[in-house]
């Protein structure tokens, strides 16, 4: 039976529709919604609605259920529906009338948005570590590279003097930034949402900082409402602090896959890293690369997908809001992987000092001169005809 059913029967191809992948994505919120019930329970042990001995049942049954996930044996199927659903079932089976109290107090509602929110919060430190793993690398990157001359580019034309210590640090300042933004989406997913209920509170009067303190929540709702019309607001803020660190990425990948070409020739990877052409034996493809670039593509869309989503939703809970669940783990997933990837990339940049030393051109010192003859008393426009016409 489903938390939600009160008879046995039911449609089955709207059933399968309703559902969707749902009981797929909630195989990762497992534990989370674990730790979620386990708090939850704390609460009704302090309201007397469990007994202490039905709060220890419960307690380890959920703990139970985390250890049995980890190894691979507490599988959700489109039968369960739900993770929800599962937890209780299985909780009612092996631990009986304290199974059936769990949800005393609580609606799937606020339950899928803690477990979101906790699973989220949990993402996003992780996406953040990665962040600060690859500022890291590129500090060494540039260390390491210190004084090698690069061309600066723009309109993709050699223009100025540059190094590739420049270029590795503009890439760690932009990442600097992302986590200042992955800082805010943190914040906005730091909030307590277990007893908004359905969206318009309990019929009782609960203490919220307890649930609140034992998920480490900062901060719990005030409107149970607003609760409920955040979800997608919180999801969207989500997927744009990790928008921000794919287009720092896009761009990283972009600019390696024009560095790599034998045209500019500046830098290679290792061949380990490479893949080949079925028909052409010469071939040293920089697949990797390409996937980092294409994945600002694969976030962006679940970014406008959720934003569609949530246009002209009236308040409280609609059932669209489950389009997004999918949508947002795979952001997180692909946003984690990628950082990972750009830092191997990073620590096996192979450098060619050779073809850097021989785009590094006289023409790319025009402006300089223009400037010191400006410094020297020519007026700058004056100097700035010199100069053009000796460089033709």
């Amino acid at each position: 039976m489903k938390l939600w059913q009160s008879e046995n029967s039911m449609d089955k191809d709207i059933e399968e529709y309703t559902v969707g992948n749902d009981c797929l994505c909630d195989q990762s919120l497992v534990e989370y919604d674990c730790i979620a019930s386990i708090a939850h329970a704390g609460l009704l042990l302090k309201m007397k609605i469990i007994t202490l001995l039905e709060h220890k049942r419960l307690v380890s049954g959920l703990n139970e259920i985390i250890r049995l996930n980890a190894a691979g044996k507490f599988k959700i199927t489109r039968k369960d529906e739900d993770v929800h659903t599962k937890i209780e079932n299985w909780l009612t089976k092996n631990h009986g009338t304290a199974g059936k109290k769990i949800h005393t107090l609580r609606s799937r509602n606020d339950q899928v948005l803690t477990a979101l929110r906790l699973y989220s919060k949990d993402g996003l430190a992780q996406v953040k570590e990665q962040a600060h793993d690859l500022i890291e690398t590129l500090g060494k990157f540039a260390k390491k590279t210190k004084g090698i001359a690069m061309p600066g580019y723009t309109h993709m034309q050699r223009a100025m003097p540059s190094s590739i210590a420049l270029w590795a640090g503009a890439f760690e300042e932009s990442l600097k930034a992302d986590i200042e933004i992955l800082e805010m989406a943190i914040w906005a997913n730091d909030e307590n949402p277990l007893g908004s209920g359905a969206g318009y509170g309990l019929p009782v009067k609960i203490d919220k900082s307890v649930t609140t303190k034992g998920l480490g929540f900062s901060r719990h709702f005030s409107n149970p409402l607003y609760v409920q019309n955040t979800r997608q607001k919180v999801e969207l803020a989500t997927l744009f602090s990790l928008l921000q660190v794919m287009l720092t990425l896009n761009k990283l990948a972009s600019d390696l896959m024009l560095f790599t070409t034998k045209e500019f020739g500046f830098f290679s990877l290792p061949k380990s890293m490479c893949t080949g052409s079925s028909i052409m034996p010469q071939k040293r493809n920089y697949d990797a690369l390409e996937i980092l670039r294409g994945n600002l593509g694969a976030v962006s869309g679940n970014f406008y997908a959720v934003l569609a989503c949530a246009s002209n939703l009236p308040s409280g809970y609609n059932r669209d809001a489950q389009l997004g669940k999918a949508r947002l783990m795979e952001s997180l997933d692909i946003a984690l992987k990628s950082l990972k990837i750009a830092r191997k990339i990073i620590m096996n940049i192979e450098v060619n000092r050779a073809a850097l030393k021989a785009a590094n051109s006289e023409g790319l010192y025009a402006a300089q001169r223009a400037i010191k003859m400006s410094l020297e008393g020519v007026p700058f426009r004056d100097a700035y005809k010199i100069v053009s016409k000796s460089c033709q």
